[in-house]
């Protein structure tokens, strides 16, 4: 293939990835029932705090995935030295990729895409060990949230609770254990047959101390509170009454759950809207402001960051190591 029919190409399919994230933006967002519930709700509040409230989510937001590309330049040091500025093209171009794909799988390609092409699997390697430690803290809190939702909401007999609250404690040790022990991870892919061709790519686990992989938990568990203070935000906004506390830990329960569900970003917000519903159902009775709340916060995290990440798709190049 010539590099003219490289190029050609490789336009095609940026044209088809934008594509599929406008018509899959599009059809969701034009008739959203939970959306609409939010305006209609806010124009019963005060104009004032209202905006400052969206202002402050908003700014929350690019706190949100700035924090996520410093981690990701971070990462991905031991591979392949790469600006801030770069870090958050790839971030938001993969945001654009996860918006159609299953369990947001093409937010990987949307990333490794951005590095020089013998250095991609490796990213990609580099990139899991960040979700992996977003997921330690989310499970690690949303196990500990869920000891206090059966505590004050699903009384148990009192040595099945203690039972309970042993297997929670074992599974957050089990969690962090496994994560600042990360090598581990890639001896078990060495053990299976088919995926020792890979032994190369996985050495990158090995690479990382437990200094480095300490920084990269904070990093996840600054991310963790700037989108748990945006759901505290838009909740008090529409529900005022209910203590941030109670709301917190609701959140650290609804992220839990989330997580370990399979979705599309874009079928996403159904799945976080009834999963909100039902367990702040047990604080509060105002379900419609419960789902635009979720639909809020879908919209903010998810899709307008996907439509600013359009712009970066068109950075990509898919056949060589230079930016077009």
């Amino acid at each position: 293939m010539t590099k003219h029919q490289k190029k050609i190409l490789g336009y095609c399919f940026k044209i088809i990835i934008v594509a599929l994230a406008a018509y899959f933006i599009y059809h969701k967002l034009s008739d959203n029932t939970n959306l609409k519930n939010f305006l209609n709700l806010i124009h019963q509040l005060n104009i004032v705090k209202v905006w400052a409230v969206i202002g402050l989510v908003l700014l929350l937001m690019f706190a949100n995935w700035l924090l996520e590309s410093a981690k990701w330049m971070f990462l991905v040091r031991k591979i392949e030295i790469i600006s801030f500025y770069k870090a958050v093209e790839s971030v938001f171009c993969g945001l654009t990729w996860a918006i159609f794909t299953p369990n947001r799988i093409g937010e990987y390609g949307g990333r490794i895409f951005f590095l020089s092409s013998r250095k991609r699997i490796k990213g990609m390697v580099a990139m899991s060990v960040g979700q992996i430690a977003q997921m330690v803290i989310t499970n690690v809190l949303g196990a500990l949230a869920l000891l206090w939702f059966i505590y004050n909401f699903k009384p148990l007999d009192q040595w099945l609770f203690i039972a309970i609250c042993v297997l929670v404690m074992g599974f957050c040790f089990f969690f962090l254990l496994f994560y600042f022990n990360i090598r581990w991870l890639e001896k078990s892919l060495n053990s299976i047959k088919f995926l020792r061709r890979f032994k190369s790519f996985f050495s990158v686990l090995s690479d990382y101390h437990k200094s480095e992989l300490a920084k990269v938990m904070l990093y996840s568990l600054a991310r963790f509170a700037v989108f748990t203070s945006q759901y505290l935000m838009v909740i008090h906004l529409l529900i005022p009454a209910i203590p941030y506390y109670e709301s917190a830990l609701m959140v650290f329960l609804l992220f839990f759950i989330q997580s370990a569900l399979p979705s599309l970003d874009l079928l996403d917000v159904g799945v976080r809207s009834l999963t909100a519903t039902y367990f702040f159902s047990f604080i509060t009775h105002q379900e419609i402001a419960v789902m635009a709340a979720a639909a809020l916060i879908w919209l903010v995290n998810l899709i307008i960051p996907a439509v600013l990440g359009s712009y970066f798709v068109f950075k990509l190049n898919f056949f060589d190591h230079h930016n077009s």
